[in-house]
């Protein structure tokens, strides 16, 4: 929208430069994923306060990466209601940096992942290797294991002898645990012809030969199943990525146009008052 001269025709003492459809899109949008954010944020919350008392598996717990999604994306998503609401150039530009920032690194994480795949690879063994150690230490974690097992029909990281880094299901003579080389009830196969479930199907998985614990439980591990699973399904990734990436853009997009006319409203009223205080200008 152009400027108009104070005492040309068509002069409004009201006009503004700045378009209600895109300030309250932005409003709507960005309450929209704050509201959310905020259920987040407090499912994680109450989730993680037993972490308290066990420290040793915080890193890997899936409720810490909720906790700090949730408060970040809170914080940013706050900015950009009241920005768009106030029409605060600060917090608007706070808002548009942050959303540009997470597009970038999601752009460049999904590149590094492709060009280094042998080594992001082994970085999730690792991590899973982690989480094999504490599964017994954190009920939110070993049902994540469990239901990734499930889901996938795999056990262990790169295979189901991994179980033996748990303290519960290693196989080493001298420990005491009933559970002593085996593996988890999700590590079973389950058929659907079966009417009584052997829920201890698991028991000391690691002690016999392969072949025959294929028989009971998936031998194959999780990382090669997931490897296969990505490859499989490149294209709804893709598509995932995409979605995700839409409202990103479009947040940028509102927020820039919404600076550059408040920018505009802000030179308008500054040519308006020098008008009044000097009107032969």
């Amino acid at each position: 929208m152009g400027q108009r001269r104070r005492g040309a025709p068509g002069y409004d003492e009201d006009y503004t430069t700045v378009s209600p459809v895109v300030k309250y899109t932005l409003f709507a949008f960005n309450f929209i994923f704050w509201v959310s954010f905020v259920f987040v944020f407090f499912c994680a919350f109450t989730e993680i306060s037993h972490l308290i008392h066990g420290l040793a598996c915080v890193s890997v717990d899936p409720a810490v990466m909720l906790l700090i999604l949730g408060v970040f994306m809170f914080i940013i998503t706050f900015c950009g209601c009241v920005g768009s609401l106030r029409e605060n150039i600060c917090l608007l530009q706070t808002f548009c940096i942050c959303l540009t920032v997470i597009f970038l690194l999601q752009l460049v994480a999904g590149i590094l992942g492709f060009v280094f795949a042998d080594k992001a690879r082994n970085k999730v063994t690792e991590m899973i290797n982690k989480a094999i150690v504490h599964y017994r230490d954190d009920i939110d974690l070993q049902n994540l294991i469990d239901f990734g097992q499930k889901e996938f029909g795999c056990c262990g990281g790169v295979t189901y002898t991994d179980w033996s880094q748990n303290m519960y299901f290693n196989c080493s003579k001298d420990n005491p645990s009933t559970e002593r080389c085996s593996v988890p009830f999700s590590c079973c196969i389950i058929t659907k012809d079966k009417v009584v479930i052997n829920t201890m199907c698991g028991q000391s998985m690691q002690e016999v030969e392969y072949t025959e614990a294929g028989n009971y439980i998936h031998t194959n591990g999780c990382i090669d199943t997931l490897v296969n699973w990505i490859h499989s399904n490149l294209f709804l990734l893709g598509g995932i990525a995409l979605g995700l990436s839409i409202p990103q853009l479009v947040g940028i997009l509102l927020s820039q146009i919404l600076i550059n006319q408040i920018k505009e409203q802000i030179e308008l009223q500054t040519y308006d008052l020098k008008h009044r205080s000097d009107p032969w200008s």
